[in-house]
């Protein structure tokens, strides 16, 4: 039997010392048989299944609430714009208005009722498109509230649906302060 030391640099000296030659064999190779090499694979293998699993099931959640982000601004840009729903509307009530107008009705009268009303209609359709903004909106940003936890809302999705929350809140107010007459009321006829 010989005998090994370990000098101070932590290296083996003596006769039972080995060289790092004879410490690891590199042309040893793995063979598939191995239960610790078939286990190590087996288990990247479950780890890629759960993780592709994870994906699949927050990615439809991802893209709703994208979605929903990206119509809450577009709902809010309408709001603010004017949708072609509100266009038809306004020029159907100023139809109605002149139909109903008798012609020898005062110049206040017709201009309510071709105008005015032509005006609180448009206003109207543009508090519908503004509150559908707000609350998709809302929906949207409270949505992981109720999702699973520990998985937070992406950055862009929480920022366009803030945006279509600020666009619904801008145009509901301006909606209301347009419907009401307080912005851009109808003219005096005399």
């Amino acid at each position: 039997m010989g005998t090994k030391t370990v000098d101070e640099t932590g290296a083996e000296t003596g006769t039972d010392a080995k060289t790092d030659e004879e410490k690891v064999d590199v042309t040893k190779t793995v063979d598939a048989t191995d239960s610790t090499a078939a286990d190590e694979v087996a288990e990247t293998e479950d780890t890629d299944e759960e993780v592709a699993a994870e994906a699949t099931e927050a990615a439809p959640a991802a893209v709703g609430q994208g979605a929903g982000a990206v119509v809450s601004a577009a709902l809010g840009l309408v709001s603010l714009t004017g949708g072609w729903i509100g266009t038809v509307a306004a020029a159907r009530e100023t139809l109605i208005g002149q139909l109903e107008t008798a012609s020898n009705a005062s110049v206040s009268q017709q201009i309510k009722e071709v105008y005015g009303d032509a005006w609180q209609t448009s206003a109207l359709w543009a508090g519908v498109f503004a509150l559908a903004a707000l609350i998709v909106g809302v929906v949207v940003l409270a949505r992981p509230a109720f999702g699973a936890p520990g998985k937070p809302q992406a950055v862009w999705i929480k920022s366009v649906a803030w945006g279509g929350v600020a666009l619904g809140v801008i145009g509901l107010l301006l909606a209301v302060l347009k419907y009401t007459d307080a912005l851009l009321g109808l003219p005096s006829a005399g």
